[in-house]
């Protein structure tokens, strides 16, 4: 099942990032020793000037709890990330394995990404960036439904955090921060972007 459910995920995020006759996405594979592949595919609007990165294998297994005894292969949630920048051409090298990077944590830590998780890696997001960490939540991409009885596929957008934004969402929570960015008017699409005063 796993390779329809990967199909099935590559449409999905084709037909919702793409729009009606756009461009196949350019598609970057990262392999992890003992892991199967992530691949990463990046979406480009000219019209926006938006880049969106999807990952593609996180959800080929669900998530769950790496000590169990035997894992259910169908049954548990499933999810993909999504990181949209705005005019980022040429200035997120690295991107594409540190993306990847995250869609692993669930094989590799057994964490279940979910809304609001933060997701800290305690190094540039890409090269030069002042962004260490992620904040996951409902973007507005839909979930994808599988057939039963495995759970949907969900699709998360991955927000960059520079260290001390990850810092205040531990101590306050995700609302504070986000209501620090919407005070501050701060574009968090913006690859280089200002941190939130906080």
């Amino acid at each position: 099942m796993t390779d329809a459910v990967l199909n099935a995920v590559r449409t999905h995020l084709a037909a919702h990032l793409s729009g009606p006759g756009g461009a196949e996405p350019e598609s970057a594979s990262v392999t992890f020793l003992g892991l199967e592949p992530i691949d990463v595919l990046r979406f480009v609007s000219p019209e926006t000037g938006l880049v969106r990165f999807a990952t593609l294998g996180c959800s080929r297994h669900p998530m769950g709890d790496p000590t169990a005894m035997v894992a259910d292969p169908t049954r548990g949630p499933r999810a993909e990330l999504i990181l949209s920048l705005r005019h980022a051409e040429g200035i997120t090298s690295g991107v594409h394995r540190t993306l990847a990077l995250l869609a692993a944590l669930p094989a590799v830590e057994g964490v279940v990404l979910t809304d609001d998780a933060l997701l800290d890696l305690g190094e540039p997001l890409w090269d030069g960036a002042p962004f260490t960490a992620v904040l996951l939540e409902a973007g507005d991409v839909p979930d994808l439904e599988l057939p039963e009885p495995a759970d949907p596929v969900r699709f998360f957008d991955a927000i960059p955090l520079t260290g001390t934004e990850a810092a205040w969402k531990r101590l306050r929570g995700a609302d504070a921060l986000r209501e620090a960015w919407t005070e501050a008017g701060i574009d968090l699409r913006d690859p280089q972007r200002a941190q939130a005063r906080l």
